[in-house]
């Protein structure tokens, strides 16, 4: 060979090399279009998988809390009960009446107050003329001293 054609030769090599890794560019290009494209994809999955698994705990974190809170709540106001029960306890022992014996006291007390009420205005007689002539009749009409039989001799 000559060396004319040996560089026609290696000419074309090159040429065909480069043309290669030209096309190995494209390639590369077009495989990062679409793998890039498949990796995002992939991506928005992974991330939609993940937020739907947080919310779930989220969810989890929510009922666990409720379910505190209302064992909680029932604790508590059983503590308050028993806390009344012995705050009145102590009460009755020292003798202090309750609410509810104060107003039912109180309702007595203003009945009783009513009935006096009444009772003073039926005895109560309306001054005026006809008390002064009620009065004087009423001296009028005592009987006189009954005299005392004469003792008798025996």
């Amino acid at each position: 060979m000559t060396a004319k054609k040996k560089a026609k030769q290696v000419q074309t090599e090159i040429i065909e090399n480069a043309h290669q890794i030209w096309l190995a560019g494209l390639g590369a290009v077009a495989t990062a279009g679409e793998e890039g494209s498949k990796l995002f994809k992939n991506l928005v999955e992974k991330g939609e998988n993940f937020e739907k698994a947080g919310k779930d705990r989220v969810e989890q974190a929510r009922g666990a809390v409720t379910g505190v809170k209302v064992v909680a709540e029932s604790y508590w106001e059983t503590f308050e009960r028993t806390l009344d029960d012995k705050v009145t306890g102590v009460i009755h022992r020292m003798g202090v009446p309750t609410k509810d014996e104060i107003d039912v006291l109180t309702e007595r007390v203003e009945a009783l107050t009513a009935a006096i009420e009444k009772l003073r205005t039926k005895e109560t007689p309306k001054p005026g003329p006809s008390a002064a002539a009620a009065k004087k009749t009423a001296t009028a009409k005592k009987p006189a001293a009954a005299k005392k039989p004469a003792p008798q001799a025996k």
